[in-house]
């Protein structure tokens, strides 16, 4: 049986607290779980020089190859290039990037650095599955040295228009090296569609309906795969959760309160303020909900280094500190801001506990806290999902009270009836999210990812 090659920016190493891991990192744990086999990536770690070789961890059946990046290369290429360029313009926060073309080399270099380290390592049969943002061009790196293993690209957030996309200077280059990979994964049809536009109207290449494209001198396919989690574990884990310490301090302390929840990175990309500003509008507009909803947000700060987080930051301190000053009573606050990780246990109890869980990305890939919240809920008296549409998740979770983020009137309104929504239609609405769930599992879309990238030829240049 093939190996499984797992690469990604940053590597979850297993001495590390699971609560800090995000979403994708708990799924490729998930992924490696079972098979076994390679996670090669950044280490986390910072040094004046860079790392001579790998380190190499053996934990049961996976193997964790890291590197260390200097800090001059950390600056270009993950705050300077992937968190500045790629992240707000696949986020149509076109007036949020700053393209400089020195971050441009360094994320090209570093993504060298990580083929010449992980081409070595690599078996005649791996499958190499690379993943997210930071490594679109690493495909085309192990190709410079000679790897032809089958290797695939799954991208995590969304793919942009191709009138989006084309306001990044050097945009030719990065769609060309991702047509290095044998198959590209997206997570809805919207991202695909998006690809296919550039792959015939700006590169002047071809693809057909199963995806099959052929531009600068490179075949492959494309597909959609959209990511989940391990369904009815995160139910157990909940259930479980629901009687520990922790949940139970937060019900104690909600005092009969109805909660409502969202946890998120603190990104822009998440829709905070407005969320702030729709539960503002909530109380103000309606009034039976003072003193018996609080919402909790859970926001561990991310990328404080970048200036546009710590302003994120800043403006929903204060719009905490100003919704809670006006509304707050003595024995109640509206909003409880935590810039903290919680462990993924802790939250599938709070999740449970929640009558609402707001999930309102302006642009997400996927969002698996949306899948987590449905899966954590009892089903005897289960509570509802507020979801954007904007969010990958809103494709497959259609029962969801769908939202406009944009919208705050909307979301208030949406927050109200997900509070008075009579028990029968709360159930048939949660079935329905769970069925899906239960069919698109994380098992399915890593076995549906794996057996497309073992059909494909290994990449070649096109006739």
């Amino acid at each position: 049986m093939a190996r499984l090659v797992i690469v990604s920016n940053r590597v979850a190493l297993p001495r590390e607290r699971s609560g800090a891991a995000g979403g994708l990192a708990v799924a490729m744990r998930e992924a490696l779980r079972r098979s076994g086999g390679l996670w090669f990536g950044w280490s986390g770690e910072l040094n004046d020089e860079p790392s001579p070789a790998p380190e190499v961890i053996e934990a049961g059946k996976i193997t964790y190859a890291t590197l260390d990046l200097t800090h001059a290369d950390h600056r270009a290429y993950y705050l300077g290039y992937s968190n500045s360029v790629i992240w707000p313009l696949f986020h149509y926060r076109l007036g949020l990037f700053e393209f400089r073309r020195d971050t441009f080399e360094g994320y090209l270099r570093v993504n060298a650095a990580f083929a010449a380290a992980l081409a070595p390592l690599l078996q005649p049969d791996d499958l190499v599955w690379v993943h997210d943002y930071h490594l679109i061009p690493l495909g085309d790196e192990l190709r410079k040295r000679g790897v032809q293993n089958h290797v695939g690209f799954f991208l995590h957030i969304p793919f942009p228009t191709t009138e989006v996309l084309a306001a990044m200077p050097g945009h030719e280059h990065l769609v060309k090296a991702l047509c290095a990979y044998d198959l590209i994964g997206f997570q809805t049809e919207a991202d695909l569609h998006g690809f296919a536009d550039y792959i015939i109207n700006e590169a002047r290449g071809t693809i057909a309906s199963d995806g099959t494209y052929s531009a600068f001198g490179r075949r492959g396919r494309a597909g959609v795969f959209p990511i989940s989690i391990d369904t009815e574990g995160f139910a157990r884990s909940a259930e479980r959760s629901a009687a520990g310490p922790e949940t139970k301090r937060l019900e104690e302390s909600l005092v009969g309160r109805s909660l409502i929840i969202g946890v998120d990175r603190l990104d822009y990309s998440k829709g905070l303020p407005q969320r702030f500003e729709a539960f503002d509008y909530l109380m103000e507009r309606r009034r039976e909900h003072r003193s018996r909803v609080t919402l909790m947000q859970v926001a561990p700060p991310t990328r404080g280094q970048v200036a546009q987080y710590r302003a994120l930051r800043r403006e929903l301190e204060g719009l905490a500190g100003h919704i809670n000053g006006k509304l707050a009573e003595f024995d109640w606050v509206p909003i409880r801001y935590l810039n903290k990780t919680f462990t993924r246990n802790t939250l599938a109890g709070f999740y449970r506990l929640a009558r609402i869980g707001l999930v309102t990305p302006l642009r997400d890939g996927m969002n698996l806290v949306a899948k987590e919240y449905v899966a954590a809920q009892d089903g005897r008296d289960p509570g509802m999902l507020v979801l954007s549409r904007f969010a990958g998740a809103a494709r497959e979770l259609d029962s969801a009270l769908i939202i406009n983020p944009f919208d705050v009137e909307a979301m208030a309104e949406a927050m109200h009836q997900g509070l008075i929504m009579p028990l029968e239609e709360r159930r048939a609405r949660w079935n329905q999210m769970m069925e899906v769930l239960r069919r698109n599992s994380i098992t399915k879309w890593r076995e549906d990812f794996l057996r497309a990238l073992r059909e494909e030829l290994p990449a070649k240049a096109a006739a």
